[in-house]
């Protein structure tokens, strides 16, 4: 199982292929055989593949991720709250997240669910 320390390593590199733009970046995080559920309730993407495109169209949106606050790491999850600033339909956006990430034995995350609704969406 991944140490709290090296799971807050992997949240903070997934935040940087954000300032990136690195869609690779983010893919080389997950496990082969990895599901994205974002927002929850919605069908997950699955496997390196899906999971790099659907980044590769959130990222040509702007996104930028900032960590709101520390990173909780317990067993092999991982929890964090942020916001996202981007651009949708030509106006800047903020969302407000908390994504949760589950890791295998050697760090990959295999499950990443992203919780957020209408009510945490607005302008910047």
């Amino acid at each position: 199982m991944p140490t709290p320390e090296a799971m807050t390593a992997v949240v903070h590199a997934y935040v940087e292929a954000f300032a990136r733009g690195d869609a690779a970046m983010v893919a080389a995080l997950f496990a082969d055989d990895a599901s994205v559920e974002d927002p929850v309730g919605t069908p997950p993407r699955r496997g390196k593949a899906a999971i790099a495109e659907f980044y590769r169209a959130s990222m040509a949106t702007g996104a930028k991720l900032t960590l709101d606050s520390p990173v909780r790491a317990a067993a092999d999850h991982a929890a964090f709250a942020f916001h996202v600033d981007l651009d949708w339909d030509g106006v800047r956006q903020r969302i407000d997240v908390i994504d949760l990430f589950r890791f295998d034995a050697v760090g990959k995350i295999t499950e990443m669910r992203a919780f957020f609704g209408p009510a945490n969406m607005g302008k910047a």
